[in-house]
């Protein structure tokens, strides 16, 4: 364990795009002190495109035994699957994958019990019972999303794209892409009969299409990336209400910058709340933001090179050292050194990973 930071997340999780040669989730050893990956596995053959992962610790914390890996399968026909770490370097199936009766499902997070996904295909989420040993409940309950946006090549429908959990447990907001808005679920229903049913919907800037969702250290603001518009929407959370309400938006690139699309991905913010960071897929670029400190606020002040082709993912790790990037097509994770005093991200290292998806730790 690195004496530098007090914690390591030992294991890096990869996630990848097996129709595009990535070869199912690579599993990596993570180096604390120098933020090097190395690969150990690879579950080629196990799941079809296993785009996105969320791990659950083992019962001695992160990186022991006995933990759970849980994935979505990206397919028309979606599933997610759970995995044992009771070795962390081999994730070992639970189980055959569960249909989610839904297409496409983008992320997926564990919360009340369940394993639940964000629809991007039909614009739904689905909830999955987590059984005791790991495994996931046979049957999931779907609830879809109606509405649709401006842009109508990409907004003719709704697409849920991501779920996040608020820090107080209670909430579950979704993200979607086609009707410019989040979606907040009470978390205590997910047990009921009829399943998560929506609670409000929060609407955003038409035409931004909002794409991921991540919480200020405080537990009372959240910040959405937009896709379509490459905005960053800072918001005001009330979690005693459920209530998320926009404040101000930032865009992602300068005003001059090239090509004329681009595509946000994801955003991660610093333990202490003072940073933020945003991939740009097409500027491929890596956006720094100043946070303000009630974090009601925050300003574009420089973007860095991502070190490949389209940052589908950004992950911070939890030492708040290093900053792990995904780049789809050239096939790379690449990680960063933060400066700590100015949030600048520092290219450190690559390891190839073709068709990478995203990347957690464990």
């Amino acid at each position: 364990m690195s004496e530098a930071s007090g914690e390591r997340a030992g294991r890096a999780y990869i996630g990848s795009f097996t129709s595009a040669g990535g070869r199912g989730i690579t599993t990596a050893a993570l180096d604390a002190d120098t933020g090097t990956l190395t690969e150990l596995h690879h579950t080629e053959g196990l799941l079809p495109d296993p785009s996105y992962l969320t791990p659950t610790e083992g019962p001695g914390g992160p990186g022991t035994p006995g933990g759970r890996l849980y994935a979505v399968s990206e397919r028309d026909i979606g599933a997610a699957a759970a995995f044992s770490l009771a070795d962390p370097d081999r994730p070992e199936p639970l189980g055959e994958p569960t249909p989610v009766r839904g297409g496409g499902p983008t992320h997926l997070t564990v919360a009340a019990g369940h394993v639940i996904t964000a629809n991007y295909g039909t614009g739904s989420i689905s909830a999955l019972p987590v059984r005791a040993d790991g495994t996931l409940g046979s049957r999931a309950v779907v609830h879809r999303h109606t509405g649709s946006g401006p842009e109508t090549a990409r907004q003719e429908g709704p697409h849920a794209h991501a779920v996040v959990a608020d820090p107080s447990g209670r909430w579950l907001l979704a993200v979607d892409l086609g009707t410019d808005s989040v979606w907040i679920y009470d978390l205590r229903d997910a047990g009921s009969e009829g399943g998560l049913q929506p609670y409000t919907e929060a609407p955003l800037t038409p035409g931004s299409g909002p794409r991921h969702l991540t919480f200020h250290p405080d537990g009372a603001h959240a910040y959405v990336v937009n896709e379509l518009d490459s905005t960053v929407t800072v918001c005001r959370w009330d979690a005693a209400t459920g209530t998320l309400d926009a404040l101000t938006h930032v865009p992602t690139v300068p005003a001059h910058a090239s090509p004329d699309r681009n595509y946000p991905s994801e955003l991660a913010v610093s333990r202490d709340g003072r940073f933020a960071w945003a991939a740009n897929r097409g500027h491929d670029s890596i956006s720094v933001f100043d946070v303000s400190a009630a974090g009601d606020a925050m300003e574009l002040t420089g973007t860095v090179p991502c070190g490949g082709h389209w940052p589908r993912d950004l992950a911070l790790h939890p030492s708040g050292r290093w900053l792990y990037i995904a780049n789809e097509r050239s096939g790379d994770v690449t990680w960063f050194a933060v400066d700590l005093a100015t949030g600048t991200p520092h290219r450190a290292g690559t390891l190839a990973a073709p068709a990478a998806s995203c990347v957690v730790f464990g």
